[in-house]
């Protein structure tokens, strides 16, 4: 059986949401929905998302693709009896 996990979205990456197009803002809700219902484990497998560890500055945070150019970028804690989902930031990926 998989812990219960949480998904909590900061004040910035709210207002980060607030001004992203509309198919963004969709997408990273239904990333935090998919984390609720099936766990962060089972999504980070999805190809879709291309969930992947981040390095430097941002070790520690993972990174999720909402598409070919917007990143959700979140931290995971783990308490124990839960799982905490943390998204930080949501940008435009620059390459």
């Amino acid at each position: 059986m998989t812990k219960p996990h949480s998904v909590h979205i900061t004040r910035f990456a709210k207002k980060q949401l607030k001004r992203l197009p509309r198919h963004i803002r969709e997408a990273a809700l239904a990333w935090a929905m998919s984390v609720k219902l099936d766990g962060l484990q089972k999504v980070r497998r999805l190809p879709g998302y291309q969930d992947e560890p981040l390095k430097g500055d941002r070790q520690g945070q993972r990174s999720v693709r909402l598409s070919r150019s917007y990143r959700l970028i979140y931290e995971e804690t783990d308490s124990g009896q839960t799982v905490t989902v943390v998204v930080v930031e949501v940008n435009k990926h620059e390459y």
